[in-house]
């Protein structure tokens, strides 16, 4: 029996790097997929991969930042599908990092932490509506390493990442009592993810700033992990798609560590 076999699960970000590559896995494992983004064509790209593993795929242009649009988005899968098992926020977007905080302005530095917090926000409490009414669901969110890292040029990643962190263990304890699973997954730098992400122009600015050669900086990178290598976008939506399995059904108020040992639990 396949994982997903039967579940309706929508991805907001959907025609990104971690939200295609969910998609395609979600597909492989039976689930009837509706994707969300801004960008229509890379939405109707992850669409096809996923229609080419069998899956049922709808896709919206949608605004994971707007509450009406996404509200308004999630009354329409619930029309047309009956429930929302599954609902996974992979919504990505540049922001700041490297930089010193005497040279990180107020705006850079709340940039990620109103972006990533109020994306989360929005569509966690648009999806919960229909997964209280039906008893059950699981909700995905996405960290980084951020949340438990330190040293220059991380606060605003670092209390993004460690602000939603708390909020998923929050709403776990809110939803639970409803039959609503949460779970966060804290994936670290992925190489297959940087030619089809926002990564490789915010790493890049990075190193530069560093005055160390891109590849030297990603090297960095890989040298903190235990297992000498970074995580892939296939092992972290095969991980997604086994936490919003039955199987995982006992895992919730969660943080997957999937940084390939550069943080140890």
């Amino acid at each position: 029996m396949m994982l997903l076999e039967d579940k309706v699960a929508v991805i907001h970000g959907g025609g990104g790097s971690i939200g295609a590559a969910a998609a395609r896995v979600f597909a492989r494992e039976g689930a009837r997929l509706f994707l969300a983004g801004r960008s229509r064509p890379r939405l109707e790209a992850a669409a096809s991969a996923a229609r080419s593993l069998g899956a049922v795929v709808d896709i919206a242009v949608v605004d994971a930042m707007d509450e009406v649009a996404v509200d308004r988005h999630i009354d329409e899968v619930t029309d047309v599908a009956g429930r929302i098992d599954i609902a996974l926020n992979a919504v990505g977007f540049d922001h700041v990092q490297g930089l010193a905080i005497g040279d990180t302005s107020l705006a850079d530095y709340l940039h990620p932490v109103t972006g990533y917090l109020q994306t989360n926000f929005v569509t966690a409490k648009a999806v919960s509506r229909p997964m209280i009414a039906q008893g059950s669901g699981v909700i995905l969110t996405i960290s980084t390493p951020g949340a438990r890292l330190t040293g220059r040029g991380l606060i605003g990643n670092a209390a993004q990442s460690a602000g939603l962190e708390g909020f998923s263990r929050a709403l776990a304890g809110e939803l639970g009592p409803a039959g609503v699973r949460v779970v966060c997954v804290r994936p670290h730098a992925m190489m297959d993810a940087l030619d089809t992400s926002y990564t490789r122009e915010m790493f890049g600015r990075i190193a530069a700033d560093s005055g160390i050669a891109f590849g030297t900086w990603m090297d960095g990178l890989v040298g903190m992990t235990l297992l000498g290598r970074l995580p892939t976008l296939d092992e972290v939506a095969e991980h997604l798609a086994f936490a919003a399995s039955d199987r995982a059904r006992s895992i919730t108020g969660v943080v997957s560590n999937l940084t390939a040992g550069a943080l140890v639990d």
